[in-house]
């Protein structure tokens, strides 16, 4: 029986070697390929009729908008409104990330850090470019808060710019953290259920333990795959108001 962690292994479906890269089509490519898919059709079918009374893909469709609509005006400020279609992107992307890889035999693209890194980076770069191209060198200000006694700017300046280049970092360990250990704890309990099953009678009715706990983690997992989502587009919300507003 597979272990663990081999359901996080990256296989290789187009092997494509460019020069001394290698950029081939993997499981994991495949995966934001049928996430960003899947994200088009809610949006785009579930919106095209616009009717009055909405139908179930209309109100998904409908409270995506909306939690994601009310996050960036609450926690980035009306400055904010041009850049919704990012933070709405950011959002509708990883929560399709997350609920995909709950699906049997289904790779989760985002338990591997370098992916939620990339989109980490993504985040530090745009709010970073953003705040210099609106600020200048005011934007600098930002690494000693108003107010502060030009005495402390030794110490409080190191340890705000030390805080301000560690997001990309936290912001991607927070979500990368979660899927692994989600995904591995509900592939654990499983080995254990399927363990149990061969040992007779006793293991059989032993094994339905596991997998009652196995239900309600995978009830668990769904929540904390909306609650990771959210809390990835919300800090990219706070970024951003920070960078706009030099907070």
């Amino acid at each position: 029986m597979a272990g663990p962690l081999e359901q996080f292994e990256i296989v290789r479906l187009i092997p494509l070697p460019v020069g001394g890269l290698d950029l081939s089509f993997t499981n994991s490519a495949l995966h934001m390929v049928l996430a960003v898919v899947l994200a088009a059709v809610l949006l785009v079918v579930g919106m095209r009729g616009r009717a009055m009374v909405p139908g179930r893909l209309q109100s998904m469709a409908e409270i995506l908008y909306e939690l994601v609509a009310g996050m960036v005006k609450e926690n980035a400020g009306e400055k904010a409104r041009p850049y919704f279609p990012f933070i709405f992107s950011l959002f509708v992307f990883v929560l399709f990330g997350n609920l995909l890889g709950l699906i049997p035999t289904a790779f989760t693209f985002t338990s591997h850090i370098i992916v939620t890194f990339s989109l980490a980076m993504v985040v530090f770069l745009f709010v970073t470019v953003l705040g210099i191209a609106r600020h200048g060198l005011h934007f600098f200000h930002l690494f000693l808060p108003e107010g502060t006694p030009l005495w402390l700017a030794p110490l409080v300046v190191p340890i705000e710019v030390i805080s301000y280049f560690v997001r990309p970092i936290s912001l991607s360990v927070r979500l990368f953290a979660n899927m692994l250990a989600g995904h591995t704890m509900l592939k654990v309990f499983a080995g254990f259920s399927v363990s149990l099953a061969g040992m007779g009678a006793i293991g059989a009715i032993g094994g339905l333990v596991p997998v009652a706990l196995n239900v309600a983690l995978f009830a668990l997992e769904f929540l904390v795959a909306g609650i990771q989502a959210y809390v990835f587009a919300l800090l990219s919300c706070v970024y951003l108001r920070d960078s706009l507003e030099l907070h």
